[in-house]
């Protein structure tokens, strides 16, 4: 039996018409059976942090109340997040991928016979594919968005079978649906891509931020804004730019 790993995907600015130069998409990944230890762990750390109401009695209630997210970092519970960012960095069992298209506005849909859905499948495609390996099974969890996320989601896994000739799904079991709150890994990419996405957007604004990109830049590196080696599994980061003539 194939060994699996699950990969948890988030995006960032991915919209048409949002007015954000840039758009991301990452994935923390790790092998399943690690899964279990790696939720408890991140779940340990907003015990921790007081972030667990001491009178919820319902441990599946106490799992979702408090979301970690990037636009939720403030530096009341700056040492929370430095707390999740340094056990990404010292277990060896997590890591990421991001993708980042650094000025989506400027990309050209009609000329390649494109349009920002397929443009958005293409990248999500690119992002994955250094993660995806034939030796290897794989569940991807996807965050819900918005309303169309359920076709989307369908999409993108014919994308990526068609891709690997997995028409027998051994390569890849799953592509589903979560949402993001009852995930903890999945809380875990919102963050670095989140972090991945302030860097490339040029943002300097929030001190609590600057300090959590700083301390990946320090643990991770890298800038965020160049392009690692291919064979980087730690902290992988492909900046996408259109090639002449192959348009992805």
């Amino acid at each position: 039996m194939k060994p699996t790993i699950n990969i948890y995907c988030d995006e960032s600015c991915h919209l048409l018409n949002d007015k954000e130069s840039v758009m991301v998409l990452g994935a923390v990944y790790c092998p399943i059976e690690k899964k279990q230890e790696i939720f408890e762990r991140l779940y340990s750390f907003k015990i921790k942090h007081n972030l667990i109401p001491k009178n919820k009695k319902n441990e599946k209630d106490n799992r979702t109340y408090y979301e970690l997210k990037w636009n939720k970092v403030s530096k009341s519970k700056i040492e929370y997040y430095k707390d999740v960012i340094n056990y990404f960095f010292d277990d060896d069992d997590l890591q990421f991928r991001v993708l980042v298209v650094a000025n989506k506005s400027s990309v050209d849909y009609k000329k390649f016979n494109h349009t920002h859905d397929t443009f958005y499948y293409k990248m999500y495609f690119g992002m994955l594919k250094a993660i995806l390996n034939p030796d290897n099974s794989h569940h991807i969890y996807i965050d819900i968005k918005d309303t169309r996320s359920k076709e989307k989601v369908h999409k993108l896994e014919q994308v990526l079978r068609n891709d690997k000739y997995d028409y027998s799904k051994e390569i890849i079991k799953k592509v589903q649906q979560v949402r993001s709150h009852e995930v903890e890994i999945l809380q875990l990419a919102d963050l670095l891509v989140g972090v991945t996405a302030y860097v490339n957007r040029g943002l300097l604004e929030s001190k609590a931020k600057n300090e959590l990109v700083n301390l990946v830049k320090q643990r991770s590196k890298y800038s965020l804004t160049k392009s690692t080696l291919l064979k980087e599994r730690k902290f992988n980061v492909f900046i996408w730019e259109p090639q002449m003539p192959n348009f992805l």
